[in-house]
């Protein structure tokens, strides 16, 4: 059959040792042998039984081989026992039980079990036809099991166990010292193959049973895992708190000791169009980072490192953009073979495993979640495809979140915008309320002027009219014929004096003539004119004192406009003056602005005038509520405007009188002593 001195690959191993024998208990094992010796028959049944027996009685695990183990060792007297099942693509379990002896007097009691050492004659096999599958069966249980036992191994007898056609495992004896294995032996081992078998089974079973229980668990976390983050995508968070919840998440399911979610920052906008093989200019943040808090050292060196990098000085981050797939490093060795340079921010001295997965949407690579941990990790790849969803969510969250603000910054500069026009267009109305009310007001003044107008025009007309009528009557005489002479010419007068002040309000307001400016002793002509009306003011009791300067006042006006001020300003005295009161005409010289002014008040006692006649007392053919004292309306309209045309101002003011329904009514007017024209004559 040839020698069994191949080298084998190194395996995985679960190695259990049998813990010492009681006195009692190593009593009954040599009696057990003793008869075992004696009656071939018996002892192989009775060894069955017992063995069938830690089956039912015991569960499928390490342990339950171990006692097999025991009790099969004792019974065959060897020095070791070892039940290796078989790998099948996943570690081995082993179950060992060795004697008690003292190997202190052999050759080398510390030299390790070596397979190359043991020839064909020491390793038997109690099964025929002992195939090429049996030797490499039974050559990788001897090394499995045996590897690590400080004994000097001479004899091995073997079996491997079938179940359902196929082998499961294998039950090795071992001696130290050179021995010639009976057939009686081999016919036991042979007994016991199947029953061993069974426990190989059901410990196998009970592995595979766990893992698919683990699976499941994991299998539960992820679920949940992505059912967590299917709620914080639809959750109220704000953005970065929902990506921290994401990582520690995704971290904690997947038993990491460190997160990270790295987001990329392009200076190029023209990143789209350029082939993945060249690496942009982008700059690499960490926007979320969770770790345990088992190794506060840890924690808070990782708090000082710097949070960002160039995507260009950095290998590993290099190599997930270009292949767009998940980049593992399983330990340091993983990491020697990479030379490219690492950022700091990754700490791989002390997180060594590390996955590093791409962020992408669309073609574009939005960034990189990272998980870390201290010890070796051999990722799997259901671990990946779960990170690989949680990716594409983050990338998902990510992308909806730059349009919600995308949108968020459009529907606000079209609000803006439309604020902006409302608040135009509430202007504009506004303007154009005020331009229907002024146009309102206009046709109510145009038709209060008509109406003044054409009865100020029709009322000398008809008194003319009704003279001439009577002048045609037969025998009139001379005296009824002078009087109604007397009206005609009274009424055609006041119908050329209505006429004349209607073109000069139009001349003033048109501007058409410049004034001609004279030098007036302002004294002496507010003397004569005051004159000329005493014998009118004392028809209606009115008495009217003067206060003027001592030194003579120069006044360079036009002297037609200032009669004519003057004159319509004491009419209306006249007219509006309370009966028996007196009426009071001031002059006095002011300085505003470095310039001198001159200021002439009138002021008379009679019926107040409101704040409303105020707003146009000055206007044409405009008087006040309720006062029917003949007149054209013109009046102060013509003062108003005489005074603008001699660059003069004009102001009213009604004060009441303490207990009494009168009020002092004053009229200041405000000339410069010295026109524009003037000075500039002077000047030159």
């Amino acid at each position: 059959m040839g020698s069994l001195s191949k080298n084998v690959p190194q395996m995985k191993k679960r190695i259990i040792t049998s813990p010492p024998q009681c006195p009692d208990e190593q009593q009954e094992v040599e009696k057990y042998h003793f008869e075992l010796m004696q009656h071939q028959e018996t002892p192989a049944h009775r060894l069955v039984y017992e063995i069938n027996q830690i089956i039912s009685s015991s569960t499928p695990t390490d342990r339950m081989l171990q006692e097999i183990a025991r009790l099969v060792g004792t019974a065959f007297e060897v020095d070791y026992c070892c039940l290796v099942t078989d790998r099948n693509g996943e570690e081995a379990t082993t179950g060992s039980w060795g004697a008690q002896k003292d190997y202190l007097g052999l050759p080398n009691p510390t030299e390790a079990f070596s397979i190359e050492q043991l020839e064909l004659p020491v390793v038997e096999c109690a099964a025929e036809p002992f195939t090429i599958d049996d030797i490499s069966t039974i050559q990788e249980s001897l090394v499995i099991g045996c590897q690590n036992f400080l004994l000097p191994v001479k004899a091995v007898l073997a079996i491997p166990t079938r179940f359902s056609g196929e082998n499961n495992g294998v039950i090795s004896l071992i001696k130290c010292e050179p021995y010639d294995w009976s057939d009686s032996e081999k016919q036991l081992l042979r007994a016991v193959e199947s029953c061993c078998a069974i426990a190989f089974a059901q410990v196998v079973q009970s592995r595979t049973i766990a893992l698919q229980k683990q699976q499941v668990r994991k299998s539960e976390q992820h679920q949940s895992l992505i059912q967590q983050l299917t709620i914080l995508n639809r959750s109220n968070l704000e953005f970065n708190q929902m990506l921290q919840l994401v990582v520690s998440s995704t971290a904690e399911a997947l038993a990491a000791d460190r997160g990270l979610l790295i987001l990329l920052k392009y200076s190029d906008p023209l990143f789209r169009i350029r082939a993945k093989t060249q690496i942009p200019k982008a700059k690499a943040t960490v926007v979320s980072e969770w770790c345990t808090e088992a190794d506060f050292s840890l924690c808070e060196e990782l708090k000082s490192l710097e949070e960002s990098y160039w995507l260009a000085d950095c290998g590993i981050s290099q190599r997930a953009y270009k292949a767009s797939k998940p980049v593992t490093i399983n330990d340091n060795s993983d990491r020697r073979k990479d030379t490219s340079t690492i950022a700091p921010v990754f700490v791989l001295d002390k997180l060594p495993a590390a996955l590093l997965m791409p962020l992408e949407s669309q073609g574009k690579v939005l960034g990189f979640l990272v998980l870390q941990q201290k010890q070796r990790r051999n990722w799997q790849q259901a671990e990946l495809n779960i990170v690989e969803m949680v990716c594409a969510q983050i990338s998902n969250a990510i992308i909806q979140t730059q349009t919600l603000k995308q949108v968020q910054t459009l529907v606000d500069e079209r609000t803006a915008q439309l604020q902006r026009s409302l608040e135009v267009q509430a202007k504009l109305y506004e303007r154009t309320r005020q331009y229907v009310e002024q146009l309102r007001e206009l046709n109510e003044l145009k038709d209060e002027f008509l109406s003044n107008m054409s009865d100020r025009l029709r009322y000398p007309l008809t008194n003319m009219r009704m003279a001439l009528r009577n002048l045609r009557q037969p025998q009139i005489d001379e005296v009824r014929q002078a009087r109604y002479l007397d009206i005609l010419e009274q009424e055609c007068t006041k119908e050329i004096n209505l006429i004349n002040d209607l073109l000069t309000l139009q001349k003033l307001e048109t501007h058409q003539e410049r004034p001609q400016f004279e030098t007036i002793d302002l004294n002496t002509k507010i003397q004569e004119t005051v004159a000329n009306f005493d014998k009118k003011l004392a028809e209606k009791g009115l008495s009217i004192s003067l206060e003027l300067p001592s030194e003579p006042l120069k006044l360079q006006t036009e002297v037609e406009s200032f009669d004519r001020i003057l004159q319509e300003l004491l009419t209306n005295t006249y007219k509006y003056s309370e009966h028996d009161t007196s009426v009071e005409l001031m002059v006095s010289q002011i300085r505003e602005k470095a310039a001198k002014q001159l200021q002439i008040q009138i002021i008379n006692v009679g019926r107040g005038i409101s704040e409303e006649e105020a707003t146009f007392i000055f206007d044409k053919f405009r008087r006040g509520k309720g006062r029917w004292t003949p007149g054209t309306g013109l009046g102060l309209a013509l003062v108003k405007s005489l005074i603008q045309h001699l660059n003069g101002e004009i102001s009213v003011e009604s004060t009441p009188c303490k207990d009494s329904e009168l009020s002092k009514i004053c009229f200041t007017l405000t000339f410069p002593q010295f026109s524009d024209d003037s000075e500039t004559s002077n000047a030159s």
